[in-house]
């Protein structure tokens, strides 16, 4: 799967909240500013060729739809993005944001709360 630009990736997060929509339904969605018309129309049928995107047509309308759920795509994005930056390794990415000056107690805990979670979940499920 291909990654997606910024743009695109603005017109599929729309297009994932409204399941389906004209472009004009994406423009609606879209904060100031907004894109030109021409623009998410040319987005979405660059969508539709790396396969995230398909439509139905009614006369000279097309209503476009996600053809590839958002959780797919961000599961992909987050494993490109673990392998580029910290070799596959989930305690480098943990311990790079744990050393970060910025995060907060409160967010460390927060993280070390959802954590743990996990782990009992894992645990009740008969995971070691």
């Amino acid at each position: 799967m291909k990654e997606l630009t910024r743009a695109e990736e603005q017109i599929m997060r729309v297009l994932w909240q409204l399941e389906k929509g004209v472009v004009h339904d994406i423009i609606a969605k879209i904060k100031e500013p907004k894109p030109a018309y021409n623009t998410v129309s040319t987005i979405v049928r660059i969508l539709e060729k790396k396969g995230f995107v398909s439509h139905i047509s009614y006369g000279r309308t097309h209503q476009y739809f996600p053809i590839i759920a958002e959780s797919d795509y961000k599961t992909t994005y987050f494993n490109n993005f673990l392998g580029r930056y910290f070799e596959n390794s989930f305690n480098r990415m943990a311990s790079f944001f744990a050393q970060k000056e910025d995060m907060s107690i409160t967010e460390l805990e927060e993280v070390k709360r959802l954590i743990d979670v996990e782990i009992s979940k894992k645990r009740g499920a008969g995971f070691e």
